[in-house]
């Protein structure tokens, strides 16, 4: 199968595409520099709207992984529109490109994340659950529907809503890590707060397996059992042999990360289940967080 991927230099990315390539699939990288001679890439630049549509025509399957990072740095209004802009132009430029294909591809994954559900508490959120009403929710209600076009011309499409990641190399755990190594982590705030997390070997599993499934619409990549970030950093601690009793007040995340992001990536409650993989019978590595961060964290 020839697969394209957009965000191939991120966490998810690189390791998408080393998944791809290792099971025999023919990977196409979309990249905005320059592409060499024999190399297999094609070349876009979202904001002025281009991108190598030959290219495109014929291929299998295209996994949409691209978009600005949402804590790479504390959000101003300027920040906000980077972060929105980079994943709905970006959206719209391959679904209009893919929809207009002589021969599109069968399957679009489009990235997506559990921001979609908003601040949900205690409520189990469901692929069913209607979308949250703060900034990152909007984002994602917006980064969804620029997919039409493609949904439109008979592609099948997917919202991989992704959770927390889990991996050492990258993504919040990278940024818990020293802290909770020297034995200075603890719970955020009250800590009631749910986080739903996957394993990075799951996330890519899942979107193998969406690849070779007939699903389509939105599917949450999470592990089957949330915690709270009470439970969570006290597992940290554990598989780290060292304690988690310092909690960390809201005021001090606030005050360093901005109210806004703060509260986003750390305050937020979701309390996500992956319905869809379930009832599709997809097999999780790790469905435990116990087992899962030792796994992650033993290499």
């Amino acid at each position: 199968m020839q697969v394209v991927v957009t965000g191939s230099s991120g966490l998810i990315g690189r390791a998408l595409c080393s998944q791809l390539a290792g099971h025999g699939h023919q990977v196409v990288r979309v990249v905005r520099r320059p592409v060499q001679p024999g190399e297999a890439a094609l070349r876009w630049d979202p904001e002025a709207g281009t991108i190598d549509a030959d290219g495109l025509d014929g291929v299998d399957a295209v996994v949409h992984l691209a978009g600005a990072g949402i804590g790479d740095r504390r959000w101003s209004d300027g920040r906000k529109q980077v972060v929105l802009e980079s994943r709905t132009r970006s959206t719209a430029l391959l679904a209009s490109t893919l929809a207009g294909l002589d021969r599109p591809p069968r399957v679009l994954i489009n990235a997506s994340a559990i921001g979609f559900y908003g601040d949900g508490g205690d409520q189990i959120l469901t692929e069913q659950s209607p979308p949250g009403d703060d900034f990152l929710a909007s984002v994602c209600v917006r980064w969804e529907a620029e997919v039409a076009p493609a949904a439109d011309a008979g592609i099948r499409v997917v919202f991989a809503r992704t959770g927390l990641t889990l991996a050492p190399q990258g993504g919040a755990l990278s940024k818990l890590l020293p802290l909770f190594r020297v034995g200075l982590g603890g719970r955020f705030g009250s800590g009631a707060q749910w986080w739903s997390w996957i394993t990075l070997d799951d996330e890519i599993g899942a979107l193998m397996w969406l690849l070779d499934h007939d699903v389509d619409g939105p599917v949450n990549l999470t592990a089957p059992n949330p915690v709270t970030n009470r439970e969570f950093t006290r597992i940290l601690g554990e598989v780290l042999s060292r304690p988690a009793v310092l909690p960390v007040p809201k005021f001090g995340l606030r005050l360093v990360m901005g109210p806004e992001l703060a509260d986003a990536l750390l305050f937020t409650s979701a309390r996500v289940r992956p319905a869809v993989l379930e009832a599709g019978g997809f097999a999780f590595s790790h469905a435990e967080l116990d087992s899962g961060l030792r796994s992650v964290l033993a290499g």
